[in-house]
């Protein structure tokens, strides 16, 4: 919670002015049943006609006044929910920036994207009923009492027996519905986890014609989702059931012992209609309060997983006193040992000793799943090793500050992305302050100009969201184009080439030889004409390096090089199966 209202910042001045005004308000309305007694006995029992303008006149003052008060507290109220959400967002979204690649593993993509907005909006409502509602239920409920036991000690003992009661049933109803709202939302997270994967892959669905099955599916989480949201509303259903028994026993009650009083004329008769008026404000205090422990318990399942995300610290962080200089493109692998989840026993690379040389050109090949990925990815520090170290320029990567090193070392993703905005703003993802001219000379070394130059509009034709406009080539022609913006000292291709044609992809790898000599370049590929032509060709089998040679000695040594080069030449193209 602690974590949750920090964020208030610069709305802490609404939130207590809000306090503040709904404080003034209640008092306004307390005294009105008082000055409704005075004008019943001072003024209409006792025929005083100037008594009964007088008083009238305080109480009609007293009505604009509340009124005055309630309208700027409320909009105080919306002012700081609205400011809490908004910092909330924007606090989750800063942290979520980062988060390392296991740090988003572990609360998934749908995940976070329920939490900054069902979660978040449960929280805004939350709030809001809690500085005016709960601020003014309880000040209207004990200002309330204090009247009644100023007017009759002997009955307030009546709303004691009913807050009690309430107490009990309330507090019952928040205990098992917090535990049915923890699992509603993890519902929630399945429900869009089905819709995201779902939208993404409409393609693919529409192709196999997997409709049903999609919808079929989204069902069951639907119907989950609705048996939990049921079983909770069911068991708050029970609150107002609840609270109408302790209105009804608190009238009659009162209605029968005051009556008895007026008879005895311990009691006046304004004083029981003040005094009902009392019951009623109270009453209705219980009824607000109610409802806020309702809200409440619905968002204290929404405040843990927000502060989950707020609390999470990115497993990579950078040292005190990072190196701030990437000396050059030399990558050293001092027997490392990696695994996705430490601890689990099962390495996705294992005692990896490899020293790849400045300006190098290394070929990395090797089966579905031998660890392709996983060794790129430790180079630019999306994870840490387990055991041994991963440099860069000498330097061991965990020793770097992370923009400075991801900044030197460019990696072209297997997933290549693009987003929506023009082909120049995505080229200067790579490099903001690129000009036109270092733009248009990246594609061409990345053979992207020959299609940009065919687009009505050139290099301002508009992407849309994902790349949906250009093929799965030309995408990965405009990825490898901003990388190589950043001008730096190691490039890594993660399979980026694979969808373009064997020309183009040569044309890519001279230009690369022509324009960046002193770049260290790593290319993975799958298929053997991609990375004949590199100084070195790593060969990887089950996460351990089987080969590191030329390819004429792989092709001469080497089995499974081998085995992938004659499967090619025969045209089957599938190395990941047995020959």
């Amino acid at each position: 919670m602690k974590k949750i209202l920090q964020q208030l910042k610069q709305y802490k001045r609404d939130t207590f002015l809000c306090i503040g005004l709904t404080a003034l308000e209640v008092i306004m309305e307390i005294l009105m049943p008082f000055v409704t007694a005075m004008v019943i006995d001072k003024g209409l029992e006792a025929g005083n006609l100037p008594a009964v303008y007088r008083f009238g006149a305080v109480m009609i003052v007293m009505a604009i006044l509340s009124l005055i008060f309630g309208a700027l507290a409320g909009g105080k109220a919306a002012s700081a929910a609205s400011g809490l959400s908004a910092n909330l967002r924007e606090a989750i979204y800063a942290n979520i920036q980062t988060f390392s690649f296991s740090n988003i593993d572990k609360f998934s993509v749908p995940g976070l994207v329920t939490r900054m907005t069902t979660d978040i909006t449960n929280v805004q409502n939350a709030f809001m009923m809690v500085i005016r509602v709960a601020v003014r239920a309880p000040l209207n409920l004990v200002f309330s009492f204090v009247m009644c036991m100023i007017i009759s000690p002997r009955l307030s003992a009546m709303f004691l027996i009913a807050v009690v009661f309430l107490v009990i049933v309330i507090g019952l109803i928040m205990v098992v519905t917090l535990k049915i709202f923890n699992q509603v939302f993890r519902r929630y997270d399945d429900l869009n986890a089905s819709v995201q994967e779902n939208i993404s892959a409409i393609r693919v669905v529409k192709a196999f014609v997997r409709e049903d099955h999609e919808n079929l599916k989204f069902s069951k989480a639907s119907k989950m989702l609705y048996d939990l949201s049921v079983k909770a509303e069911s068991l708050l259903a029970f609150n107002n059931p609840a609270m109408m028994v302790a209105v009804y026993f608190c009238i009659i009650s009162v209605s029968w012992f005051g009556a008895q009083f007026i008879v005895g004329g311990t009691m006046t008769t304004g004083d029981l209609t003040s005094l009902f008026s009392y019951i009623m404000s109270l009453l209705m205090s219980l009824m607000m309060l109610s409802m806020v422990v309702v809200m409440i318990s619905m968002s204290l399942a929404s405040i843990r997983r927000i502060s989950e995300v707020l609390n999470e610290t990115p497993d990579l962080k950078d040292p005190e006193n990072p190196v701030m200089t990437v000396a050059d493109g030399r990558i050293d692998f001092d027997h490392v040992n990696f695994s996705y989840k430490h601890g689990s026993g099962k390495n996705a690379l294992s005692d990896i000793d490899l020293h790849i040389k400045s300006g190098e050109t290394i070929g990395v090949i090797g089966g579905t799943g031998a660890g392709k990925s996983s060794l790129v990815n430790l180079i630019c520090r999306l994870y840490d090793v387990d055991d041994g170290s991963v440099s860069v320029g000498g330097v061991d990567v965990r020793k770097y500050d992370t923009e400075v090193l991801r900044d030197q070392v460019s990696v072209v993703l297997q997933k290549n992305t693009l987003f929506s905005g023009t082909i120049l703003d995505n080229l200067r993802w790579g490099n903001p302050d690129a000009t036109d001219e270092e733009c248009i000379e990246a594609c061409i070394a990345a053979c992207a100009d020959e299609f940009i130059d065919r687009m009505p509009k050139g290099y301002q034709t508009k992407i849309e969201r994902g790349g949906a406009n250009v093929s799965g080539g030309q995408k990965q022609r405009l990825c490898i184009a901003r990388a190589l913006l950043k001008k730096p000292k190691v490039l890594i291709l993660d399979d980026s080439t694979s969808a373009v044609d064997t020309a183009t992809d040569a044309s890519i790898r001279a230009a690369f030889a022509r324009q960046i000599p002193g770049t260290t370049k790593i290319i993975i590929a799958q298929r053997i004409s991609s990375v004949e032509s590199a100084d070195r060709i790593l060969v990887l089998d089950e996460g351990k390096i089987n080969a590191f040679d030329t390819h004429e000695n792989l092709l001469k040594e080497n089995e499974i090089y081998q085995e992938i080069y004659h499967s090619q030449l025969e045209g089957s193209g599938d190395f990941d199966q047995p020959a």
